[in-house]
């Protein structure tokens, strides 16, 4: 496995890069944040709080999707295998986790309607951690174990799926971290299926330590569903290594070829 390069000076198609996302991504946010504030605001007093949470949790999705379009063609993403999600959900998506730019790259995933586990940061950021917070964004550090899966089992009751990045930060690298388990120890409760899906391409969009995104292509590639029939007897530590292998192994054809 390779890990982080050492940086190079800026080429002058990295800077055009950089200058139209970041250019384009602040007018975007101007104008779909008010809105999407704005509709809540008018959808809260028409409708209850279920129809007015899962019409905002579909808008950040929304969201997502046009902010990872905005670099093309100088970063490319694309979704292989979206027909192994069937239907709205719920589901357990496991990702692995290379790059601040991976909560957006949820939006790349089939419509649906999801939350994602979070580290304490995300909630930092002004105005989308105010939407993380009201799209039930959820942080097993803040919430405490027992509050958390409560919660979770909440959402995967109403339909809502829940996107876990279960090394809990980024490697920055093709590395791949330890696995935590609390997506596992979930799926053993609820049995909702396991989604894990790879992401490849990214960990220079942008590399860790740094905000300039280089040039490429980004692969999201969902695997078959994990299913907990003939798994009930597993514990969640031989649950997240098979899933950490499964994705790694995955990860090591997909590379092979880039």
């Amino acid at each position: 496995m390779k890990g982080p390069r050492a940086s190079a000076p800026a080429t002058v198609n990295q800077l055009l890069l950089n200058l139209w996302f970041y250019s384009s991504f602040l007018l975007l946010s101007s104008v779909v944040i008010p809105a999407l504030t704005f509709a809540v605001a008018v959808s809260r007093p028409l409708s209850q709080i279920r129809g007015v949470m899962r019409r905002f949790r579909m808008a950040i999705q929304l969201y997502g999707r046009m902010v990872i379009r905005l670099p093309w063609p100088w970063i490319k993403v694309r979704l292989e295998n979206p027909g192994r999600v069937y239907g709205p959900g719920p589901y357990i998506f496991v990702c692995n986790h290379r790059s601040s730019s991976d909560p957006f790259l949820m939006g790349a995933l089939p419509p649906m309607e999801c939350v994602q586990v979070v580290n304490v940061w995300p909630f930092r950021i002004p105005v989308l951690g105010f939407f993380a917070r009201m799209a039930g964004y959820l942080n097993i550090n803040v919430m405490g174990a027992e509050s958390f899966f409560r919660e979770a089992e909440n959402l995967l009751n109403q339909g809502v799926s829940i996107i876990f990045f279960p090394e809990g930060t980024r490697s920055g690298s093709r590395d791949m971290g330890t696995f935590h388990g609390a997506a596992f120890r979930l799926f053993l409760e609820s049995g909702v299926p396991i989604v894990p899906v790879c992401i490849a391409g990214n960990e220079r969009v942008p590399p860790k330590g740094s905000l300039l995104l280089e040039p490429g292509t980004v692969r999201l590639r969902i695997l078959p569903p994990v299913l907990l029939a003939g798994l009930e007897d597993w514990s969640p530590f031989q649950l997240k290594n098979h899933v950490r292998d499964m994705i790694q192994k995955e990860l090591n054809t997909m590379e092979a070829v880039t």
